[in-house]
């Protein structure tokens, strides 16, 4: 791809189109900040794919005795800063180019959040709801396998994401540890606490986006107690995200899961609803007269949150939002023309790589405290975390400012600026 392909790919008549494909529209950000900075071409040729993918294919004996293959990946963006670190997601629908752009949002986020890592990414094509416990264990152990050889605490450390837990990385871990013939707690990261986890590790993608929205209210000058809020998703992010803001005075007043959405503009009862979801984050099918997910995002409230999916708000929805504040609390869920859009509507948008990057930081709280073999409380782990975020927040809302570009610009702008630099003294480019 040349200097002028990345912003040419996306024509005129089909723009919206071509920025639902994650990998471009991640490459048309990364080249827009790369410039911005002044940084040469070659720096965009070298962050514009993961230096390493790998595909893998993963033998599994199933319950009834049969064996089916499994097709998995692992990413490595860029190892210039340090090791490649970044969960492993399990699937029915992801493919070779999401892994990759997630691969490199991960780089973004440790960028942002100033951590020694380059990115990496994940996952498994499979329905882990049609699983049983012991197949799940033996796909997990699988995968180790067939990625141990460019894996490790100093190469690459895998950590959980989408339909994986602490059980399935302590299979990992253990796996692992049977291979290399040690035990080896620092080869990846979101395990149980007995097993050398971190705290705070489960919640820290929600709590990181939780603060990133109390910083964004200051700014817009909203109180939080009585905030009206919207999160779209009750899974693992969304639901803390629920319980973080109800325990601090905020009213939801909008949730939803896969099957539907629930509104009440008095406010929903988050404590009860969080004791009705089943294992999958799932709750509004319990319920009558709910609303679709595409008609939640267009509720009024005064803060949406995006915990579902990728692409779910667009130019077809942009300008129906009716919201002050946007915080991305799942990978991609806002493309570029809708970014576009509610950036003139003075909409302020908290873009993912910010929002999100409270997992990565608290993954390397914890490979550091496997490291060392001295592990930090709650408040610890908490109050580090919160530094963090903050710091990161205010750091990228200033370039925003002073360069005149909306956060997602300036987050990818903080994101690559150390990649760059250690890439050039290293001799790469």
């Amino acid at each position: 791809m040349g200097k002028n392909d990345v912003t040419t790919r996306v024509g005129e008549n089909d723009k919206e189109k071509e920025t639902l494909n994650l990998l471009t529209s991640t490459q048309i950000v990364i080249h827009d900040a790369l410039k911005r900075l002044g940084l040469p071409e070659e720096a965009y040729e070298l962050l514009k794919e993961p230096l390493r993918m790998m595909q893998v294919r993963i033998p599994v004996r199933m319950d009834d005795g049969s064996v089916k293959i499994f097709s998995g990946f692992r990413a490595q963006h860029n190892d210039s800063v340090g090791p490649t670190i970044g969960g492993v997601r399990f699937h029915p629908k992801i493919n070779d180019d999401e892994i990759k752009a997630l691969s490199m949002w991960m780089s973004m986020k440790c960028g942002i959040a100033d951590l020694p890592f380059g990115g990496g990414k994940g996952g498994i094509i499979c329905n882990p709801r049609t699983l049983s416990f012991g197949e799940l264990e033996r796909l997990s152990r699988g995968y180790v396998r067939s990625i141990s050889q460019i894996v490790g605490p100093t190469k690459d450390i895998p950590a959980p994401d989408m339909y994986t837990n602490s059980q399935i990385m302590a299979w990992m871990m253990d796996e692992y540890s049977r291979l290399r013939k040690f035990d080896s707690p620092g080869f990846i990261t979101g395990k149980p606490l007995v097993l050398g986890g971190s705290e705070v590790r489960e919640e820290a993608g929600a709590l990181g986006a939780a603060i990133c929205i109390e910083e964004a209210a200051k700014i817009r000058g909203i109180p939080i107690k009585g905030v009206r809020i919207i999160i779209q998703g009750f899974g693992n992010a969304g639901s803390y995200i629920a319980k973080f803001m109800y325990k601090s005075g905020a009213i939801i007043v909008g949730i939803s899961d896969v099957y539907g959405a629930l509104y009440d503009p008095d406010g929903l009862n988050i404590e009860y609803l969080l004791s009705r979801r089943d294992s999958f984050g799932t709750v509004t099918s319990l319920f009558e007269g709910t609303i679709t997910n595409e008609e939640l995002l267009e509720q009024e409230c005064d803060i949406l949150i995006p915990a579902a999916i990728s692409n779910q708000i667009t130019a077809k929805n942009a300008q129906n939002i009716r919201a002050q504040i946007i915080v991305e609390a799942a990978n991609g869920p806002t493309t570029i023309e809708a970014t576009r859009i509610l950036s003139e509507r003075g909409i302020l948008l908290v873009p993912d790589v910010l929002a999100g990057s409270g997992g990565v930081t608290v993954s390397y709280f914890e490979w550091v405290q496997n490291k060392q073999g001295y592990y930090w409380d709650e408040k610890e782990v908490a109050n580090k975390l919160r530094r963090k975020i903050v710091r990161a927040f205010h750091q990228i809302y200033e370039i925003s400012k002073i360069s005149n570009v909306n956060l997602r610009v300036a987050a990818y702008m903080v994101g690559v600026k150390k990649m760059v630099e250690a890439s050039a003294f290293r001799g790469w480019i």
